[in-house]
């Protein structure tokens, strides 16, 4: 039996337009042939494994995606909330901490949200070699075995054979340039660092203690002060934003003497561009790779994107076009690491794109800001059965509401209504109010604000 520990942390910034601040590529459905989230899909490649329920490292931001996300298989996981990002060698640290606190002495298999595996039988194959070593005392990492001279990798160099297809760790190696990772190719003694990884929390804490003290006394601190808020572990930030930021790789697996490594041939990718997820999917005759209302003409090896609306290529070639309700991407494929200046670009004008979609998911449900002027602005907004919003009331702008489907309770100004399909209220400026869904059926309303002021920032919350 092992914990999974599921790092989704990140911002996939290389992914815009789709995978933006707010709602990143680890809770976004990429796999053209799997309808589930990547981390939802990586929680599903643990089935018929012996494992415990999983711990998923976060942040405040992201607190409800996770636990909406996590819900989808019943499971009761704990999600420890980072106050900062530090990297991963502080956030296994957290996990490896707990996870004592709470047990004997599990093993932790590590692994991120945001990676594609197409066999998950080799996967699950991998991990059960692994986790004899890591009940040994080794700490295991997985080698991917490389199809390909990448230079976006760090690589991994095995030394003396186990038995059982398991390595010592040689080295690990720095990206290299195309004709040094040609040779690692040719010598099949190298593999792609996949950034995964399986030991026994005890033996991460040892081996972090001895080669990075300062990280795990920083840690050390953080878990003394744990506050529990519901699926929520919280730990003290005080302590927490003094960690030095580092890698697992650098903190640990290259100093450490009891590394291992196990080969997986498991169809993966990190997922680290558009073109990194073109070459996993499935593919037409030409090449093309497609997700939702795409017509092609004389179009080859090319990656549409389309789930609002038709998009028509003609004459393409090697081009990614990626759509969204707010955004449009048209990029060489040969050139989509670049995206990431335009996410750079966004983020310097302070503009809505770079943080997060039209349609904003929250809590209780979304909202679809689907047309807005000078004084005013329209959302669809959905709440699902059993949620409602936060009292709140707003300075500036009056709110009238039309239920398109479902059942509404509305409390407003010491008053407690329902209205259904076809119905609406009008709610003044400083009245305060909040919509509940005590129906089965996600309630659907179209919001329309009106008023002088209409940022998100015009709302006091008189109760969460």
């Amino acid at each position: 039996m092992f914990i999974p520990v599921i790092m989704a942390g990140g911002t996939g910034s290389r992914l815009w337009p789709l995978s933006r601040s707010a709602f990143p590529k680890q809770f976004l459905s990429l796999d053209t042939q799997n309808s589930l989230t990547m981390l939802q899909a990586t929680l599903e490649r643990l089935n018929g494994l012996s494992s415990y329920e999983p711990i998923i490292i976060s942040n405040e931001e992201h607190r409800f995606i996770v636990a909406e996300q996590v819900r989808h298989f019943n499971y009761i996981s704990q999600i420890i909330l980072e106050p900062a990002g530090r990297n991963t060698a502080p956030a296994i640290a957290l996990a490896s901490f707990i996870a004592v606190e709470q047990g004997e002495d599990p093993v932790l298999l590590v692994l991120a949200a945001d990676h594609i595996v197409k066999n998950v039988n080799a996967f699950q194959g991998a991990v059960k070699k692994a986790l004899v070593q890591a009940e040994n005392g080794k700490l295991a990492t997985f080698g991917i075995v490389p199809d390909a001279p990448e230079t976006g990798y760090g690589y991994i160099r095995r030394g003396n054979c186990l038995g059982d297809d398991v390595f010592e760790v040689e080295a690990f190696v720095e990206k290299p340039d195309y004709e040094v990772a040609k040779k690692y190719l040719e010598t099949e003694e190298y593999y792609w660092n996949s950034g995964c990884f399986m030991f026994k929390a005890s033996t991460y804490l040892r081996e972090l203690k001895k080669h990075s003290p300062d990280i795990y006394r920083c840690c050390r601190e953080a878990v003394r002060d744990i506050s529990y808020d519901k699926d929520f572990i919280r730990v003290s930030e005080e302590a927490f934003i003094k960690c030095p930021d580092d890698s697992v790789d650098y903190a640990v697996m290259e100093h450490t003497h009891d590394a291992v490594v196990v080969p997986m041939d498991v169809g993966w990718s990190d997922v680290g561009s558009w073109s990194a997820l073109w070459e996993v999917s499935d593919k037409d005759p030409h090449g093309n790779v497609c997700f939702g209302d795409a017509i092609l003409e004389g179009t080859d090896n090319c990656y549409i994107y389309a789930p609002n609306k038709l998009v028509a290529a003609v004459g393409l070639k090697d081009i990614v076009v990626v759509e969204t309700k707010d955004a449009v991407l048209v990029a060489d494929k040969n050139k989509v690491q670049e995206v990431k200046k335009i996410v750079e670009y966004l983020k310097l004008e302070n503009r809505a794109e770079f943080r997060e979609h039209r349609e904003i998911y929250r809590p209780w449900g979304k909202s679809d800001a689907i047309d807005e002027g000078d004084r005013y602005k329209v959302n669809r907004i959905t709440v699902e059965p059993g949620k409602k919003q936060s009292l709140q009331m707003h300075y500036h702008r009056a709110e009238h509401w039309v239920v398109v489907s479902g059942t509404a309770k509305v409390t407003y100004d010491g008053n407690v209504k329902v209205i259904t399909e076809n119905q609406s209220l009008y709610i003044p400026i400083g009245m305060n109010h909040m919509i509940e869904n005590p129906g089965k059926v996600p309630l659907e309303l179209i919001e329309i604000q009106s008023g002088s002021y209409l940022n998100e920032d015009d709302v006091v919350r008189l109760e969460e």
